[in-house]
């Protein structure tokens, strides 16, 4: 039975180590997505290009604007060819649309966006049988936040939901290439 596994991370660094162990592991790249916030993507943008280096998935990371969350690093399928992942580095889509329609619950999606925008990263991975199993083990080890513990923790200060109208606002990416 094929299925998606998403798991949130407090740093792009620790998805990044989870997106090398789950390719080394032989999770085939285009089965892995990565989507967050990295220091980077000042310099990218800068740059008017791609972020990545070497092979693999993190070799095809592109910067792109998200409403409420500012620019982030992403690449896999999560964001190929969905409104996310709009040319011209428009940002038409809605990280809370691809979340749920990757089979996280509304709650869960807000969180995870709120996660992003505050400096996290998540990783979604397309697996079935075998490779499922090994995949969750990977994204286990690399020691993925409780959404519903962060949740309760975001709620404590006051949030609500992931608000793509506040929050920090979409850096200029339109040099950025697809």
């Amino acid at each position: 039975m094929a299925g998606t596994l998403i798991r949130s991370y407090d740093s792009y660094g620790q998805a990044a180590f989870v997106v090398r162990e789950l390719e080394a592991a032989g999770i085939p790249a285009e089965q892995i997505s990565i989507v967050g916030r990295h220091d980077a993507i000042g310099t990218a943008a800068e740059a008017g290009g791609m972020i990545g280096s070497g092979a693999g998935l993190l070799g095809a990371l592109i910067a792109l604007p998200i409403p409420g969350a500012g620019p982030v690093l992403a690449a896999g399928w999560l964001i190929a060819g969905t409104a996310l992942g709009a040319a011209g580095g428009a940002a038409a889509g809605s990280l809370i649309g691809v979340l749920t329609g990757a089979g996280l619950t509304e709650s869960d999606a807000n969180t995870v966006a709120e996660m992003v925008r505050r400096g996290g990263a998540f990783v979604a991975v397309r697996s079935s049988g075998g490779l499922a199993a090994i995949a969750e083990a990977i994204m286990r080890s690399g020691r993925p936040i409780d959404p519903e513990h962060r949740r309760a923790a975001y709620e404590r200060e006051g949030w609500r939901r992931f608000d793509e109208k506040s929050g920090r606002k979409p850096a200029d990416l339109s040099g950025v290439v697809s």
